[in-house]
């Protein structure tokens, strides 16, 4: 077991570089922290490269951290890698998770999502509605990012969440006559005149601009949430949440 004291320490500076997207997509490393979030990460079987503890922390007994290589930090350290203004003392670095997706009945496909904490809390609700997989296209927020990881709260180490092209996925799923939607007010029907199926697709997108048109013309059918009260929009996570729970038979 190591123990580093100094805040230049280079391997804290590595570890630090994680914080940028950059970094993350160089190394095909990145940083999670917090008891909650390294607990699933343990338990989902996530590979992790190494498990920064602090020096006041305590590791649950109920861990299974024996074959974790593991270096133990003072709060100075941990501040400095920390995104969290109050660290837990807890720290794990992993590598990027990569997935079979060959069988995927149901999907979601995130399409410029830019706000982490709506992508974090989108693949946490596809999670609960039992999706298969989730597809984050280019334009959202990284699904390695600190916000985007602590919003899922451990969802995006349960089941596919991948970063690939929301035009190759509509077209295997036009392949295999699985009907997409789309979430559009203009030349949308209302989400309760489509019945619940056990294969399908859903594109949700962009806070100010929603889905891009391109993606549009390519759906089955467009859905919209009703509005009843004053309020101009839903968040996209709430509305997210309403048509995969109304769309997911089970």
């Amino acid at each position: 077991m190591k123990r580093i004291e100094s805040t230049k320490n280079e391997r804290v500076k590595q570890w630090k570089k994680l914080s940028t997207k950059k970094e993350r997509d160089k190394t095909g490393l990145f940083l999670i922290e917090g008891f909650h979030l390294v607990e699933e990460a343990i338990k989902s079987g996530v590979h992790i490269e190494q498990l920064i503890v602090a020096e006041h922390a305590i590791i649950p007994a109920s861990w299974n951290v024996a074959h974790i290589p593991m270096t133990i930090v003072t709060n100075d350290v941990m501040k400095t890698i920390s995104d969290t203004e109050t660290p837990q003392g807890i720290a794990a670095v992993c590598k990027q998770l990569h997935w079979n997706v060959d069988d995927v009945q149901t999907a979601l496909f995130i399409d410029a999502v830019q706000d982490p904490g709506n992508v974090g809390t989108i693949i946490r609700t596809a999670d609960a509605a039992g999706i298969d997989a989730v597809v984050v296209g280019e334009g959202s927020a990284d699904i390695y990012n600190a916000k985007v990881i602590r919003a899922t709260q451990g969802s995006l180490f349960h089941f596919p969440v991948i970063k690939e092209d929301i035009g190759q996925w509509i077209a295997r799923f036009q392949n295999r006559h699985i009907p997409i939607y789309g979430t559009s007010l203009q030349h949308g029907v209302d989400y309760r005149s489509v019945a619940p199926s056990s294969s399908f697709a859903l594109i949700v997108g962009n806070e100010g601009s929603g889905v891009n048109e391109q993606w549009l013309k390519q759906t089955t059918t467009n859905l919209y949430v009703p509005i009843y009260g004053k309020a101009e929009s839903l968040n996209v996570a709430i509305a997210t949440g309403i048509l995969l729970y109304h769309l997911q038979k089970k």
